[in-house]
């Protein structure tokens, strides 16, 4: 089954839970941000996404700048730091068994076939 990291208040987000349904896929939603992913979760998405951890930060959040942004982090604590605080994941993503994508444009999702 496909699952999309979802945020109701992101724009971006509720156009691609409109897309997928619109074109009739079928798909769980993940609101991350009451049910964090694991830290195995979120290294599985990044492989999916062949992403560096950093790569799924949104820099620009609050959170990133007054804990984060001038520090030198391992990818594992980019990922503690994502999962401790998931308003820091990108969105929305869309997932399926074996790839995923940063839905952001929205015409990514054509990367997946689905």
């Amino acid at each position: 089954m496909i699952q999309v990291f979802h945020n109701n208040r992101c724009g971006k987000s509720r156009d691609c839970i409109a897309y997928l349904t619109e074109h009739n896929v079928l798909f769980e939603t993940v609101y991350y941000l009451e049910n964090p992913p694991s830290v195995n979760e979120l290294k599985s998405i990044l492989k999916k996404l062949n992403y560096k951890p950093i790569d799924l930060v949104r820099v620009k959040e609050k959170v990133w700048i007054d804990n984060y942004k001038d520090k030198v982090l391992t990818d594992d604590e980019i990922i503690e730091a994502m999962t401790q605080n998931p308003i820091l994941i990108e969105r929305p993503i869309v997932i399926t068994n074996t790839k995923a994508i940063v839905a952001r444009p929205l015409d990514k999702i054509k990367e997946l076939n689905l």
